[in-house]
């Protein structure tokens, strides 16, 4: 009997099939032989593939319907990279994951990178032929910035499949959040994105490739890629083979649900992620053009990438129902009276659609929630300069302008600002600093949290989407990577402009760069959040978590703390993944923190919906305390990584990448400043008066009055609760 059945999978596109399938099945045939692929034998004396094997997956009939529209030689090039990524898979899992050889494996994979280039030794069995020949067939043709972004996904693609076996070494499932994360650096879906360029002779243009608008185009199709691919191949990769890396497993232990509940839920998910997918094609790719004055030609290429990933989705679908290494399809219809034919809500996706855009903005008295019991292994350390940080930074704010009144309203006063008390957060969070260190970070914490609550009052109650945009705009101009800024025109202005003088002038030009960029990103997400309420759309949770990291100003907190480093480090050691599944599970734990705090003050007062107990009660359809008790275990997940990340993955990859010892200890610092940026976070929670019931109900009393916002998309419209 089959562990599940299969959801019924939202399908909005139809497959088409390339006319020159059987000359690239015949092509890809030959050279899988040529390349030894068809007749290696593992050590075990197990035979990895035969003929039989790989006419049986076909990968010519999965790459026609992928790559519909690319002439032969093209499609027999793309073919032959499928034959080697599967068969490096299938290699890999018969030489070192069932074994659980992962020296071995670490050993195996240093030398296949080396055939990415020009190597100096001579392939010594198939997987490393065929990445010798493939890379000389298809690098050539291509620019410089689509190698490096081919040379990063090939690379995660490989060396992260060491992740998947220190999992099965340990007898661990990874959490939903970790494994979509990883599943992006271990699933072949992003290198799959770049192999579209080279199937449709057509490259992102690289003044684009790194937007958000196309980071969200790779990410929605990774996600949807991989998360089909878990649910055809539970079977086989769980079941048979041992393999715990799967979104089904993740989600049926994480929710503690039966199998077939936590395939129905990966199906929503994966709904979800396709039509943000289309969201972003439709609205924000044009906005993307018109922001950068993207000439007609440059607009082009990135219509037709987005129309091949389109094509990817709906051809790799049909594979997958048709090749005998999945399992297959059996429909689960509803009849609907008066409906010909059986109709299923699911496939067309209107149940989705309808959950994810029917929030209508109402009074929701959901009062205080209780919080839980909350993991926290590190001790607390406060700076001994707190008295005078309080000081200054109730200064700074005045001076700053931010307790004036916002829209005609109050927002912030001197008693209000007492209350938050950001420089008792900022003596946590960084007890080492100097009294001036410790003045910069109490104020670029009030600056952010004036930022957040400004777009709501000035520009979110009154829909002004225009406003805020050119408002986000102008922030930029207070950044300057040389050059004075122009005269600020308001609190958010100016502190930024004298925050930025404080902080970035002492940088060097590249670091001052990667500091506006992390600025930027926190800005751009206060417009998502704007975005996301003006549509009544409530972001689905890997949406949700990516977004919030960035609404918190996470990647900002974690410039801040590599600035007090003693040693300068190169950004790319932040970038492996050891360092930035560390930086990611400690910023979800403190986002995650606020939203357990924040609940009532969110939900209640401001009409809120980015709130990670509000997002999971809505995306499962569960009451509020499960939904609580889920981010609670979600922290106490990411905690538990993160000791682990500490304890034995540091001290194992300063030994892999050879850092010297000043390296190690500037390091080993960033993760104790980590440290003091949880337990800070945490302990300012439950200490200042931003979130605590009584000081809410005075804030926001009623006399302030409704929201013109909710009273205008209200009218019509039915509440939800």
């Amino acid at each position: 009997m089959p562990a599940f059945t299969l959801p019924d999978f939202y399908l909005p596109h139809p497959a088409r099939r390339n006319p020159h399938e059987q000359h690239a099945r015949e092509h890809s045939t030959a050279w899988a032989r040529q390349m030894g692929m068809l007749d290696y034998r593992a050590p075990s004396g197990n035979l990895v593939w035969d003929e039989a094997d790989l006419a049986a997956h076909d990968y010519a009939l999965m790459c026609a319907y992928t790559h519909p529209d690319c002439d032969a030689p093209t499609l027999d090039l793309i073919t032959d990279w499928y034959v080697w990524v599967f068969f490096f898979d299938d290699h890999f899992l018969e030489l070192f994951k069932q074994g659980q050889d992962i020296e071995g494996g670490r050993r195996h994979l240093e030398r296949l990178e080396e055939f990415m280039g020009s190597p100096t030794r001579a392939p010594e069995n198939p997987a490393e032929a065929g990445l010798a020949d493939l890379w000389a067939r298809t690098v050539p043709v291509m620019s410089d910035c689509w190698r490096q972004r081919f040379v990063t996904s090939t690379h995660n693609l490989m060396v992260e499949s060491l992740w998947e076996l220190d999992n099965i070494s340990r007898h661990r499932v990874a959490n939903p959040i970790e494994y979509i994360e990883m599943r992006r650096r271990v699933g072949g879906a992003p290198w799959s994105a770049n192999l579209v360029e080279v199937a449709i002779g057509s490259e992102v243009p690289a003044t684009l490739a790194a937007t958000r608008p196309l980071r969200v185009l790779r990410d929605t199709f990774s996600d949807a890629v991989h998360l089909r691919n878990d649910l055809f191949s539970y079977e086989r990769e769980v079941t048979r083979e041992g393999e715990n890396a799967n979104a089904v497993l993740a989600f049926e232990q994480f929710l503690d649900v039966p199998t077939q509940r936590a395939a129905d839920l990966v199906g929503e998910l994966l709904t979800s992620r396709l039509q943000q997918y289309e969201h972003t094609a439709l609205t924000e790719i044009p906005l993307l053009f018109a922001e950068h004055g993207t000439p007609p030609d440059e607009q082009l290429a990135v219509s037709r990438y987005a129309q091949a990933l389109q094509d990817w989705q709906a051809g790799g679908h049909e594979w997958h129902a048709r090749s005998s290494r999945y399992t297959k399809v059996t429909r689960r219809p509803v009849l609907v009276p008066g409906v010909a034919v059986p109709y299923s809500l699911a496939a067309s996706g209107l149940g989705r659609r309808v959950a994810a855009h029917d929030h209508v903005l109402a009074d929701r008295h959901v009062g205080h929630l209780p919080l839980p019991e909350v993991y926290m292994p590190f001790r607390l350390r406060v700076s001994p300069h707190l008295a005078a940080a309080r000081r200054h930074g109730a200064e700074w704010a005045a001076a700053m302008g931010m307790f004036a009144p916002v829209a005609g309203r109050r927002m912030w006063d001197a008693k209000l600002f007492a209350g938050f008390d950001f420089a008792y957060c900022a003596a946590m969070i960084a007890a080492d600093a100097t009294p001036e260190q410790l003045d910069v970070s109490t104020d670029w914490l009030a600056w952010g949290t004036y930022g957040d609550d400004l777009y709501a009052v000035q520009w979110g109650r009154v829909g002004d989407f225009v406003g805020a945009k050119v408002a986000t705009a102008r922030l930029s101009l207070f950044m300057p990577l040389d050059g004075p800024p122009p005269p600020p025109t308001s609190p958010l202005e100016a502190g930024l402009a004298d925050l930025w003088r404080r902080t970035a002038g002492p940088m060097r030009p590249d670091a001052r760069r990667q500091f506006r960029t992390d600025v930027e990103a926190m800005t751009s997400a206060w417009m998502w959040e704007l975005t996301n309420e003006m549509q009544h759309r409530i972001p689905d949770p890997v949406d949700y978590v990516e977004m919030r990291r960035a609404t918190f100003g996470s990647d900002l907190t974690a410039s801040l703390a590599r600035l007090r480093l003693a040693t300068s480090l190169p950004a790319e050691l932040f970038d492996t993944r050891v360092m930035r599944q560390l930086t990611n599970a400690a910023q979800d734990y403190a986002c995650f923190t606020n939203d357990l705090f924040s609940y009532q003050k969110e939900i209640q007062y401001e009409d809120e919906i980015h709130n990670m107990v509000f997002v999971l009660e809505r995306f499962l359809g569960c009451p509020r305390l499960t939904a609580r008790d889920l981010v609670a275990r979600l922290m106490h997940d990411r905690m538990r990584q993160i000791e682990h990340l500490m304890a034995v993955e540091m001290p194992a990859f300063f030994e892999l990448q050879r850092l010297d010892g000043p390296t190690r200890e500037a390091l080993v610092c960033y993760a104790d400043q980590l440290k003091d940026w949880l337990s800070g976070i945490l302990e300012w929670h439950r200490a200042c008066a931003r979130y605590a019931p009584g000081p809410l109900a005075a804030r926001f009393h009623p006399s302030i009055g409704p929201s013109p916002v909710r009273d205008l998309l209200s009218r019509g419209r039915v509440h939800t609760t």
